[in-house]
């Protein structure tokens, strides 16, 4: 709720015969136990309703109530609050006669948060009491309807003429030089750069803008899922791909190509990196812009959510002056992320660390990166021979896709060198038959990979809104939830509130399993066995699966059963 709970609210809600004595004793003994708030364990208890505990805390602390769902919110007024403040300070301001501005409020009471708006409004303000998840709810529906109404008046602030020339037009008839001017007016410069603000506002990894046959859809991948955010009509879809293509100083005027570029903005006060991928589909262009925000990116090991098992174990590898250490994982699985992580851990001024990737993500200081140019013949079998005449001690290559440059990682690995490099396998026990089927003889691989690191991203529960529950006595044997007393702990859902937009889930953490190449397990790939047999080996000598990893997450509260089992689908054992 709002306020806290004092002994006089709850000596007026049993005055009120809203609650007794007996439940406000049980709930006063659950909060004992698990702490929390006192007014969401009685409203868990089903003893009384929002609406009564928010009257009696108007009652008490003199401030009105307010139901949020009933509140309509004008543009105008809207405006006076940033989205950002906002959240921070769980307000809503819902209207305004002259200098005073009414303010909805979940403590009213806090004199720095009204000093705070009053400064940011200059305007004097009325507080009003609002119940916190009616606020939570009322922020996402106020300011989400915003920005789709700003988006309606953006577009429709083009004019007939612009519409006409690009859609009808067609842009491959268009005048270059029109359709620049074109594409650097303001109606359209605000639309494209509102769908990309607001995609870095909500953390989002990718921007999907696709056309449909009556509009177009833009959707935004926030911590690995697909959200549907806008569906503006058809005929503005050419003039935002064209906009898009001019950021990225594409060929506006080419339509039937598959295009690459990138861009950066400024948003919310930082730099943030826009990798553009544009392809021709039957209904018009499709645009992927993938969002490489530097403040979302951990480029640290120990701020990637490993334990500190996993965590020594990769350090450890990573010391090593030469050998083969291998990430493996579906694409968006923060296979680059680990080796950037890893290539951060074991920089220093006396070492020489050079990178091949396709393309350079993100810009390492003091790392010599390369960027794979196959236009021109610069492939990563190429680079590779070029770097290892620079004299390095460490190189990351982005991904190994071939024969050619397999063997070329390898050797360098035999020959004193630390190499990284990642492969698109599952699990950490296929990455070494991945290298046997692709023509490398086991006692290279052997001899050379000295770590297999297997990983997932994994969504976290919203620490604001996720709520516990028993698991059922079936869920226990099958998932193996027994704590270290070997009792069944209390695990916990999503639920949904409005700092995680509804999902249940806010920000991911990695899961991995780490498999050493061990002198049993290069025995094992001298006899060419089934990757079964090896996973088995792995698993004796104490290889923690990715499956078990999420289990662990799962018991510590970090996350879902159901998210762990979503993403380790595979690994059932």
């Amino acid at each position: 709720m709002a306020l806290s709970l004092t002994n006089k609210t709850c000596d007026l809600l049993i005055k009120n015969k809203l609650i007794s004595n007996d439940d406000l004793k049980q709930a006063k003994e659950i909060y004992g136990r698990q702490g929390g708030k006192l007014s969401d364990i009685l409203l868990k208890m089903n003893v009384v309703g929002r609406e009564h505990i928010l009257a009696a805390l108007s009652e008490i602390s003199g401030f009105p109530p307010v139901n949020m769902s009933r509140i309509q919110v004008e543009k105008e007024v809207l405006k006076l609050i940033p989205r950002r403040v906002s959240k921070m300070y769980q307000v809503l301001p819902i209207s305004r006669l002259g200098k005073y501005l009414t303010v909805a409020m979940v403590d009213p009471s806090n004199i720095f948060t009204l000093d705070d708006i009053k400064a940011l409004t200059r305007m004097k303000i009325i507080p009003v009491l609002a119940d916190r998840d009616d606020m939570a709810e009322a922020i996402i529906n106020c300011y989400e309807k915003s920005a789709d109404e700003e988006i309606s008046h953006l577009v429709e602030g083009m004019t007939a003429a612009q519409v006409e020339m690009v859609n009808e037009g067609g842009e491959e008839k268009l005048n270059p030089g029109d359709l620049q001017r074109i594409m650097e007016e303001a109606p359209v410069v605000k639309l494209a750069n509102l769908i990309i603000s607001q995609a870095v506002r909500e953390r989002a990894s990718d921007i999907l803008i696709e056309p449909m046959e009556k509009n177009f859809r833009v959707r935004y991948r926030i911590d690995g899922i697909l959200h549907v955010r806008h569906t503006p009509p058809r005929k503005y879809h050419r003039a935002i791909i064209s906009r898009l293509k001019v950021m990225a100083d594409l060929n506006i005027a080419e339509s039937r190509l598959p295009q690459d570029g990138r861009f950066q903005l400024r948003a919310d006060d930082h730099r943030v990196d826009f990798r553009l991928s544009i392809i021709p589909s039957i209904l018009g262009e499709k645009a992927s812009l993938r969002v490489l925000d530097r403040q979302q990116i951990m480029v640290d090991i120990t701020k990637l959510g490993l334990c500190e098992r996993d965590r020594a174990t990769i350090c450890s590898a990573s010391e090593s002056s030469y050998g083969m250490i291998l990430a493996c994982g579906p694409t968006g699985s923060g296979k680059t992320t680990t080796l950037y992580s890893i290539l951060k851990y074991v920089d220093s001024p006396g070492k020489n660390l050079v990178t091949v990737e396709d393309p350079v993500e993100y810009e390492l200081k003091g790392i010599g990166q390369v960027s794979v140019n196959s236009a021109v013949g610069l492939t990563f079998a190429g680079c590779l021979r070029s770097i290892l005449r620079q004299d390095p001690d460490d190189i990351m290559i982005g991904e190994i896709r071939d024969f050619e440059t397999v063997d070329i990682a390898i050797k360098s690995a035999l020959t004193g060198h630390l190499v990284l490099s990642s492969l698109h396998t599952s699990t950490a026990p296929g990455s070494v038959v991945r290298l046997v089927n692709m023509g490398v003889e086991p006692f290279l691989i052997a001899s050379s990979v000295i770590l297999v690191v297997a990983q997932r991203l994994l969504r976290i529960l919203c620490p604001e809104c996720k709520k516990p529950y028993a698991p059922a006595a079936d869920v226990v044997e099958k998932y193996g939830l027994l704590d270290a007393n070997g009792k069944v702990p209390e695990l916990y859902e999503p639920s949904g509130c409005e700092r995680c937009s509804n999902s249940g889930y806010h920000g991911r953490s990695m899961i991995v399993e780490c498999m050493r190449v061990t002198p049993n397990i290069k025995d094992l790939l001298f006899r060419r066995q089934e990757e079964t047999e090896i996973r088995k080996m792995a698993r004796d000598e104490g290889m923690v699966t990715l499956r078990e990893n999420g289990i662990e997450r799962v018991l510590a509260g970090e996350t879902s059963l159901e998210e762990v089992v979503r993403i380790t689908a595979e690994d059932r054992e």
